[in-house]
């Protein structure tokens, strides 16, 4: 591909952690499509969400692969300093997976069959049955990590303790580890569950160390769970960059779903040392939509401050537990449509 366009700022680093939905950013870069418009792309893989969220706040990151609360967050001054951040355009929805330890899941009903399109009755299923377990064995609570205090991981692992009647903050131990090091930490029995997104789910599972027992898109169907975040800072400078960020990543978006093909050279890519390197090893193909965890790495890319409700309640809920409220239009401003509806539009002309 050839450049196509001119952008205001040329050279750029994007952040990202290792995870499937980090692949349109990955595919844009090695597939040329960030070269098509002018854009000379670096792609800087974090260890931890709070590192990537301090350095795109720091400006050492132009844009980043991000948790879908997190830009809300950032905004509200909740996780780190407060600096206003925009989710100009989705990178995937669903893709989280709840997977507990053989010692909590041995013999626990699998999602293998999916539930109805918004019902819970599968998750709610393994929910109960976990709260029976835990009742039952006593001694210390079981520990179960999420990614981030501001993820919809944290989220739907709360909302998945709840279907089974399990306090959170009081009968099991949240933690917080970055993807990357949750199977691991769960075959050393160092935790005894998480919530994460793919592929660290269906490796734990791959390697024995656990299993499957629910997934977020069961709780939250289509639910945004990573975005392009910017700084509102940043987007204002550079606008011209923003739109030609915006037309590669949907550009590359287009191109996975156009052939099975495709999924399967993208998998190759993401299997790259600099991406994800061997956590990819135990898939053949990027394969979006594949129950239970029917995850979208494509189709619709376009924000929206409804899609974030779900995220959105949990943070409303501890603004007023310190004697606040989530502010409707700075819900709607983090996650407007504006950068994505005029990017569209400048396609169509």
């Amino acid at each position: 591909m050839t450049a196509s366009r001119t952008a205001d700022l040329e050279r750029l680093t994007l952040g990202f952690i290792p995870l499937l939905d980090a692949a349109l950013p990955i595919i844009a870069r090695e597939g040329g499509f960030f070269a098509a418009e002018g854009l000379d792309v670096a792609l800087s893989r974090e260890n931890a969400w709070s590192t990537l969220r301090d350095k795109l706040a720091a400006g050492l990151l132009d844009g980043a692969h991000m948790l879908a609360p997190l830009p809300l967050a950032m905004s509200l001054g909740i996780s780190g300093a407060a600096c206003e951040t925009l989710a100009p355009l989705v990178l995937g929805r669903n893709g989280n997976t709840l997977v507990l330890s053989k010692r909590w899941s041995e013999g626990m009903p699998l999602p293998d069959a999916p539930a109805p399109e918004g019902s819970a009755t599968a998750p709610a299923v393994s929910a109960r049955d976990f709260a029976r377990r835990l009742r039952h064995r006593g001694g210390p609570p079981p520990c179960l990590a999420m990614v981030h205090p501001f993820s919809c991981q944290h989220y739907q692992l709360r909302e998945w303790l709840a279907l089974g009647g399990i306090d959170a903050d009081h009968e099991v131990k949240l933690v917080v580890l970055p993807p990357p090091r949750m199977a691991e930490a769960l075959e050393e029995g160092r935790i005894d569950g998480f919530c994460v997104g793919e592929p660290w789910g269906s490796l734990a599972q791959h390697r024995g160390g656990g299993r499957i027992v629910a997934s977020g898109a069961q709780l939250w169907p289509d639910h945004p769970e990573k975005v392009l975040g910017v700084t509102a800072t940043w987007a204002e400078r550079h606008p011209e960059t923003l739109a030609a960020l915006l037309r590669a990543l949907a550009g590359a978006a287009d191109w996975l779903a156009a052939s099975p093909e495709h999924a399967r050279q993208a998998r190759d890519w993401l299997a790259l040392p600099p991406y994800l390197d061997r956590a990819v090893s135990h898939l053949e193909t990027l394969a979006p939509g594949t129950e239970p965890i029917r995850q979208r790495l494509d189709g619709d890319l376009r924000p929206s401050a409804e899609a974030m409700a779900p995220m959105a309640n949990h943070i409303d809920q501890a603004l007023r537990a310190q004697g606040g409220r989530l502010a409707p239009e700075r819900l709607s401003a983090c996650y407007s449509p504006v950068h994505f509806d005029a990017t569209t539009h400048q396609d169509r002309a």
